[in-house]
């Protein structure tokens, strides 16, 4: 039991950390164009994040990711054990590539976490490979998808508005801005927050299967993912939404300015293109990176201006960030499953 709260308790401080790290992109071009000043764009942000929670309760009816992160690993596989090196290598990375300024994908460090940890524990038949596959594929498909939907809105738009007089257009999409950030913080809410409730989900229903299920509270007895509780929801959505509150000013100077410089319009493209990604992947149940998904969609606008508005050199240095991020948590995880090993704590 005392495992399983330590876990629980990491999985939120990863949520809390992943706030002030993935959550800043939600941000980053509606602070660019200075729409909202950092704090208020970062409560904007926040209320969004946790609003999304009602969105994925009652209007899609299920935490389709959560469930989809619980089977990275095969279940007869799991033990708590996993879990704290996974969690433990996944929080360590993420605080890393923050105090680096990287926007790397806080999803792919969990995952990359959780299967290293299995992996090192029994091989690599302990891992669900089709599922891992299906979630590594958006590392390319996440921001490719948010720069052609990019790019075909701002050509549409663009075009729409080609008689209209640029300081009223300018003025309009400040106002819609703030529409198509909100949209992106819903998006970014209800993919990033079930990571962590598919994390904390699989570790309660691990300790269930086994004897210790006698000693449980009720609102700890899990069985499968379709029994989670609401406290882990409105905990893992409230973590994210805080952490987001606290800001990540280093990933929004790379988000906001580095890549390409955005105009209101290209906010709202870049925005707009990036919830709808968000959306496509929460109604196919695959989590993948906030990150990935607004910097494939801000290249998508800054193309449209011209090829070299976009800094590709940033963009290749981000890629390779985001290559190396499930490897390297693989074998970080391991390194510690190890020493959690040696440690004796089971």
């Amino acid at each position: 039991m005392t495992l399983l709260i330590i876990i629980i308790v990491l999985a939120i401080i990863f949520d809390f950390i992943n706030g002030f790290h993935d959550a800043a992109n939600s941000i980053a071009t509606i602070v660019s164009t200075r729409v909202l000043s950092p704090f208020q764009a970062v409560l904007w942000a926040a209320a969004f994040n946790f609003i999304a929670l009602f969105i994925a309760k009652y209007v899609i009816g299920e935490f389709g990711i959560a469930n989809t992160v619980s089977k990275v690993v095969l279940e007869n596989y799991i033990t708590l054990p996993i879990i704290l090196a996974g969690l433990i290598a996944a929080i360590i990375w993420n605080l890393l590539t923050w105090r680096l300024g990287i926007p790397s994908s806080s999803s792919h460090t969990l995952i990359g976490g959780f299967a290293g940890a299995a992996i090192c524990a029994n091989g690599f038949q302990s891992i669900h490979t089709s599922v891992i596959m299906k979630i590594a594929s958006f590392i390319v498909l996440a921001p490719l998808i948010g720069m052609i939907i990019s790019s075909l809105i701002t050509l549409g738009i663009l075009w729409a508005f080609r008689k209209t007089n640029a300081r009223k257009a300018e003025r309009t999409f400040k106002r819609l801005q703030l529409l198509s950030s909100g949209l992106f913080s819903l998006g970014h809410g209800m993919n990033d927050s079930q990571k962590v409730m598919g994390i904390i989900g699989i570790a309660v229903i691990t300790i269930c299967n086994t004897d210790a299920i006698h000693n449980m509270p009720s609102y700890l007895v899990m069985h499968d993912m379709h029994d989670m509780h609401d406290w882990i929801a409105f905990t893992c959505f409230g973590a994210i939404g805080i952490g987001t509150m606290m800001g990540g000013w280093r990933i929004v100077k790379t988000m906001g300015s580095k890549i390409t410089k955005v105009t209101a319009l290209e906010g709202v493209c870049a925005e707009t293109a990036g919830a709808l990604t968000l959306f496509l992947t929460e109604i196919l149940k695959i989590p993948v990176s906030t990150t990935h998904t607004i910097t494939g969609a801000i290249r998508g606008v800054g193309a449209v201006k011209r090829l070299t508005a976009v800094r590709w050199g940033i963009t290749i240095n981000l890629l390779w960030a985001w290559i190396l991020t499930i490897p390297v948590s693989a074998i970080l995880a391991a390194l510690i499953y190890l020493l959690v090993s040696f440690l004796g704590i089971n």
